[in-house]
């Protein structure tokens, strides 16, 4: 079992910064390719970044490929999206997860955060 935690969440202007963290206990966090999603309301859960096992391999959303950087630190067992020239589209609620798989598919991620909500206003 993996339990992940996310935090750094919050209401930030339009250009704006924020970093997202994602606390992971149980197993350690490396036996795993991490992944980021978010969902606004009414949508389905959208994937946003992932990252493999060691961070060698990554790969984002168009939607926010060049603004936002997934990273992991598997010594401290966290995982971050650092997310900067944010947009109102952006405002979503964010989840981090664990998969065994290197997938961008939210049905193949075995363990999944409570979310942390991000707000961009214009």
């Amino acid at each position: 079992q993996v339990q992940l935690v996310e935090s750094g969440g919050g209401l930030v202007q339009a250009g704006g910064s924020l970093r997202l963290s994602c606390a992971a206990s149980g197993h350690t966090v490396s036996m795993y390719n991490m992944g980021w999603f978010r969902q606004a309301p009414g949508q389905e859960r959208e994937f946003v970044a992932t990252m493999s096992r060691y961070g060698v391999t990554t790969y984002y959303a168009d939607s926010v490929n060049g603004r936002f950087k997934i990273s992991r630190d598997n010594i401290n067992n966290t995982a971050y999206l650092q997310m900067n020239s944010l947009k109102p589209e952006d405002t979503a609620a964010y989840y981090c997860a664990a998969s065994r798989e290197r997938t961008s598919t939210p049905g193949e991620y075995d363990y999944w955060g409570q979310g942390t909500q991000v707000t961009v206003s214009s």
